[in-house]
């Protein structure tokens, strides 16, 4: 369904996207994972049409984006981050209007308006304006009017930001009974169990890069000579952690925000805890708990970019 080949873009000469290559297959749910300014918004404008690229070609069901854009959008549904919705109209009246910015004749847009009215679980709440609902219901309507001319691929840009736990969990189940019926999905989210629910293949960028491709599992056996160990100290200082990261085996240390832990990165063939160990008591640094993590998709993201996925 999506070939990315060769990727390159700049912006006032600097290189946000930097030769990025990968594909998605036709049903399948891909997970674009990346901190803040990895470059994941960039790529998607650029497989949307909306940003040209300097380098490479983006094909989409074997259309090039570059090529034949027109044609493109026609295949894509696109929920970006923000709400795009006129606030002061109802929740049938945006659809409709969407469904005509498609190109659909009227009696599709009613019919589709409506079935997607109820696929979202808002039927009753038709009539009423977008700005008297709460941000989840927002968030599902905005998911409502991608899907009104029946896209083939579905790219879903952070579409649980702000919302509470009840609606986060009622658009994970839309989008899983979406990619059921056969909608190819790219999701990016900051939150990495959304993902590790959604998709069977993930990617991982930063500074612009692919760091890793392939399923969880692949993924997870990236780290299976090394490991997360997690330390709750007391009397934890800058000069400690500097004297960490200078330790043969250790490959990353970060800081947990608001906590006395830090998760350390190390290669188990080095075996750098009984230094660590002696470094803190050496430093009059308390050692609360101390816990070793099973390899999850966390613990890969700290790994390849030494920072957690919300940073």
């Amino acid at each position: 369904m999506l070939k990315v080949e060769n990727i390159k873009k700049s912006f006032d000469q600097k290189e946000v996207v930097k030769n990025v290559s990968f594909s998605v297959d036709k049903g399948e749910a891909f997970g674009l994972l990346g901190p803040n300014g990895a470059g994941k918004s960039t790529l998607i404008s650029m497989i949307c049409g909306l940003v040209k690229y300097d380098q490479g070609d983006i094909w989409i069901d074997g259309l090039s984006v570059k090529k034949r854009p027109l044609e493109i959008k026609k295949k894509i549904g696109i929920v970006p981050q923000e709400i795009a919705l006129y606030p002061t109209i109802s929740a049938r009246e945006n659809l409709l209007f969407w469904g005509k910015m498609y190109g659909l004749t009227r009696a599709e847009t009613k019919r589709k308006a409506e079935e997607v009215l109820s696929f979202v679980g808002l039927s009753e709440r038709a009539k009423d304006k977008i700005e008297t609902f709460s941000g989840g219901m927002k968030r599902r309507i905005n998911i409502g009017a991608a899907l009104m001319h029946e896209p083939e691929l579905l790219i879903m840009d952070e579409p649980t930001v702000g919302i509470d736990p009840q609606s986060r969990n009622h658009i994970l189940e839309t989008v899983k009974d979406l990619n059921k019926s056969g909608v190819t999905i790219i999701y990016t989210s900051h939150y990495m169990a959304e993902v590790e629910y959604l998709c069977d293949r993930i990617g991982i960028i930063d500074q612009g890069e692919v760091m890793a491709l392939g399923t969880q599992r692949d993924l997870c056996n990236r780290l299976a000579n090394g490991t997360v160990i997690e330390m709750k100290l007391t009397n934890l200082n800058e000069e400690f952690l500097q004297y960490i990261k200078q330790i043969h085996g250790v490959e990353r240390v970060m800081i947990k925000p608001d906590t006395h832990a830090i998760d350390i990165c190390i290669n188990e063939t080095e075996n750098p805890l009984p230094e660590i160990i002696t470094l803190a008591v050496n430093a009059n640094i308390q050692i609360e708990t101390m816990e070793r993590k099973e390899p999850n998709l966390e613990s890969l993201f700290l790994q390849l970019t030494g920072r957690s996925l919300r940073d």
